[in-house]
Formats: C-alpha cells, structure tokens, sequence
C-alpha cells in the first residue's frame, strides 16, 4: 500500500467518524429532549396532581452526561471547542498548523485521562453492584458505562484525527492540518451557518 493509499484510508475512516458522530449527536438530542420533556410532566404532575412523577432530577444528569459524552466527538470533528485566536491569526501558516497540532495532542491526552477516571469509576460501581440513593434505584453501572462509552468513541476519534494531522503536518500540507484541527475562520462559521439555514428551511418546505 503507497502513502497516497494510507492517506486515502484515514479520510475514509474519518469520514466514517464524522457521520457515525452526527447521528450519535442526534440520539443525544433526542434524550435530552426525552430529559427537558420527562422534566416538564413532572412539573405538571406536581402543580395539578400535587404528585410528582419523582426521578426528575437522577434521570436527568444521567442524560445529560451520557449525551454530553456522545456529543463530544461530533464537537470535535467540526472544531467546535473554543480556542482563543486573538494572537494565532496573525502567526505564520506553518506555526498555525504547528499549534494547532499541539493543540490537538493536550485535549487528546486530557481525554485519555478523563476516559480512564471515568472508565474506574464505571468499573468499581460494577465491582460493588452500587445502585443511586433514590427511589428507583438505579444500577450506577448502566449509566456510567454509557457514559464511558461516548468517551470511547471521543478517544478513537481524537486516534484517526492525530494520525491524519501529523501525516499532514510532517509532509507540509498545511490546509489539511488546518481543516482537521485548525481554528474555524469567519468565513467558514458564516457557510456551516448558511448551510445550517439552508437545511432548516428545506425541512420547513416538506
């Protein structure tokens, strides 16, 4: 297999990445949508049964973490994390693309770090049976390891994201590192919003 060939297959695989992470980031959507809906019956249930449906809160911040969690790859892959560029837009491109490299390998082994706490954490509820303090008590385990899950999925995807950008960076293709891992331009805010718009308006019409 030539480099050109190697190349061609960690674009695949993060083509891959990049749609398995948009639908992950839609069943995230749908459950803390099922979360902000669960919340507002108990709401109700309350106010005009002056009975809650209870669980409101545990059910919850289990959704949020776990969507949270599985929403972080898709994040990722379109440069959504903040990065302040007050200073970076006006280096050099290849000091750009070096930043953004190293940029990239921090959050990758701060990742590895949060996965790995989260992944003891999750084993030791499995280890003990450990079960929430409230009604329902529910298995720590099942949330927790759904949770780590996502935090997997971030890990390979941060994988197939550091070894594309250090090929690229290595061999001087420089818009590849930036259009992994680079700091989104105004330009490019101003088209993912247009096509966002223009999705939103489509459906609309159906």
């Amino acid at each position: 297999m030539n480099s050109p060939d190697r190349y061609r297959m960690l674009d695949g695989l993060l083509r891959r990445a990049n749609t398995l992470s948009r639908g992950a980031i839609w069943v995230a959507g749908g459950l803390t949508l099922a979360s902000a809906l669960y919340i507002t019956g108990d709401v109700l249930a309350r106010y005009f049964l002056g009975k809650p449906l209870g669980g409101a809160d545990e059910l919850s911040g289990y959704a949020f973490a776990i969507s949270i969690s599985w929403a972080l790859s898709f994040a990722t892959l379109q440069r959504a994390n903040i990065r302040i560029d007050a200073i970076y837009q006006y280096l050099p491109p290849r000091i750009s693309a070096a930043l953004d490299w190293i940029a990239l390998v921090v959050l990758g082994v701060f990742i590895i770090y949060w996965t790995r706490y989260a992944a003891t954490v999750a084993g030791l509820s499995w280890d003990h049976q450990a079960t929430a303090n409230t009604t329902f008590a529910t298995p720590l385990w099942i949330p927790q390891f759904l949770w780590v899950a996502g935090l997997l999925w971030l890990c390979v995807v941060l994988v197939l994201m550091l070894l594309r950008s250090t090929i690229a960076l290595v061999t001087g293709d420089l818009p590849t590192v930036r259009e992994i891992c680079g700091v989104r331009s105004t330009k490019e805010e101003a088209e993912s919003e247009a096509e966002a718009g223009k999705r939103l308006v489509e459906g609309d019409a159906r």
